[in-house]
Parts: C-alpha cells; sequence; structure tokens
C-alpha cells in the first residue's frame, strides 16, 4: 500500500472514531509503528489530523466531533490516572456519587473501587461496567436508561427521567472542551442534556478534565465555570487558564503526573 494510501485509510479511522491509537493502526494496516509515525506527522504537517500521546485526533475547532469512547481512552492516560487518583481523595465510604461518561471518569470510576459502601449513579456504561468487573461492588449501582452515544454515554429523556428525582454527595463530570467563556462543552446536544440533569442532582460538582482541554469549544455549553465547585485536572494547565480558573471556579486541584 502506497503513503497516499494509508494515509488516506488513517483519515477514514481518525474521522469515524474522532481519533486512533498507533497500535491499532499498526494492525488495520500491517505496517510498522514507524510507518504509522510517519504517515501520521504527515497528515498533521497538512492540519489533517492533530498528534496527541499515543495516536492521532480529530483537529482541535472541530465543534460538533465527537471522538468514540476506545479512541478516546490512550490518550492523556497518565494524566488521567493522576487526575482520578485526586479526585477520589474527596470522596468519603458512604457517600453517594454521580459520575458522567468519558474516559477521565472511568478513570475516576477505577479508582473509586477501594472507597467502600458508596451508591453510585451513572449514564455510562463503561463506568457501570468497571464497578462491575471489580469483584466487589460499592453498595449499589444505578445505570440510567437511554440512547447510546459514540462516547458510550446513555442519554437523552429516558436518561433525564431517571436522574430527575435521585440526589447525590458529589457529581465528577467531564467535558470535551472546557473554556473561560464557553464553561464546559461537547458535540452532543443531548448529551449535554443528560449532563445538565446530573449537575441538578448533586449537592457538589467536581469536573475533570485534563490539560489538553482547556480551550477546546464544543457545539454546546453544559454548565458555566462559576456552577462548579471543583475543577481536577493536571499540572499542565498553563499559568493563564489557572488564573482564568482561579476566579470563576471554587477550587482548583492540580494532580501531579507520575507521582508515586
Amino acid at each position: 500500500m502506497l503513503a497516499p494510501q494509508r494515509q488516506e485509510r488513517i483519515l477514514e479511522e481518525v474521522r469515524a472514531h474522532g481519533g486512533a491509537r498507533v497500535s491499532d493502526l499498526v494492525a488495520v494496516l500491517g505496517v510498522s509503528d514507524m510507518t504509522v509515525r510517519r504517515d501520521l506527522e504527515a497528515l498533521a504537517a497538512r492540519g489533517l489530523v492533530a498528534r496527541v500521546h499515543g495516536g492521532a485526533a480529530t483537529p482541535a475547532g472541530r465543534a460538533a466531533v465527537e471522538p468514540g469512547f476506545s479512541a478516546k481512552s490512550a490518550l492523556q492516560r497518565p494524566e488521567k490516572l493522576a487526575i482520578a487518583a485526586l479526585a477520589v481523595s474527596l470522596v468519603q465510604p458512604g457517600d453517594s456519587v454521580a459520575l458522567s461518561a468519558g474516559t477521565t471518569t472511568h478513570a475516576v470510576a477505577l479508582a473509586l473501587r477501594a472507597v467502600p459502601d458508596l451508591t453510585v449513579v451513572t449514564n455510562s456504561l463503561p463506568v457501570a461496567q468497571a464497578l462491575h468487573d471489580a469483584g466487589r461492588e460499592p453498595a449499589h449501582v444505578v445505570l440510567t436508561g437511554g440512547v447510546r452515544t459514540p462516547s458510550d454515554a446513555l442519554v437523552g429523556p429516558v436518561a433525564v427521567a431517571a436522574l430527575r428525582d435521585l440526589h447525590v454527595d458529589w457529581l465528577f463530570l467531564g467535558a470535551h472542551g472546557v473554556e473561560e467563556r464557553a464553561g464546559l462543552t461537547t458535540p452532543n446536544l443531548v448529551e449535554a442534556q443528560t449532563d445538565q440533569a446530573l449537575l441538578a442532582a448533586a449537592r457538589r460538582v467536581a469536573v475533570v478534565a485534563d490539560s489538553t482541554k482547556w480551550g477546546v469549544v464544543g457545539l454546546t455549553t453544559i454548565a458555566p465555570l462559576e456552577g462548579l465547585d471543583v475543577l481536577v485536572t493536571d499540572e499542565g494547565l498553563p499559568p493563564d487558564a489557572r488564573r482564568a480558573v482561579a476566579e470563576r471556579v471554587g477550587r482548583l486541584l492540580l494532580a501531579p503526573v507520575g507521582a508515586p
């Protein structure tokens, strides 16, 4: 297969799923890791993909593109694990916790398995599965119904109705993008409505988002920054962003990546 053919195939994968891992592209194309990386660099130089750790994603600024769960899972993995460990320190045994869909909230779910006697509400299939696979589930796991999105969220009227009369101590909310004026955003209009129902059910709200999400603006706003109690991100957040968050969010927590 010639380079232009490989690169077109790579673009198909990235556009279909919102991103692609190098290891997956190696398997799809039947070429070496180095060949895939050269192709990704060539595509990135033309502005057709954005290079990220472990693969490529759709270029920033495409507000209506929603990456799939599997494509996002390998991106910023160390940052997500560090954020999750710090976020879970906010939770006490016996709390009720809601988790939105997303790969960072999935990392939070994995960390929550060490906290006893929790009630967990989620609209995320991977989050529910992670808690089930622990072998020792929290006290109760409530999975909303709804229509499945590319990010494996359950959304729509059924999900909103399931959340309407619930009340939880904490909501850990992921986001496609975080921006000073736009706030928390997503490319999916219906998912925004479901996330807003999660917000309405929570006494305290912690957004978990790695620093690459700063400045990204999706199609619709979930909530303004002023509506958040805590933003948990990593130390890669730029100084200007830290100042903007400090003015609008109750508390900013920065996770040190690579810390023991």
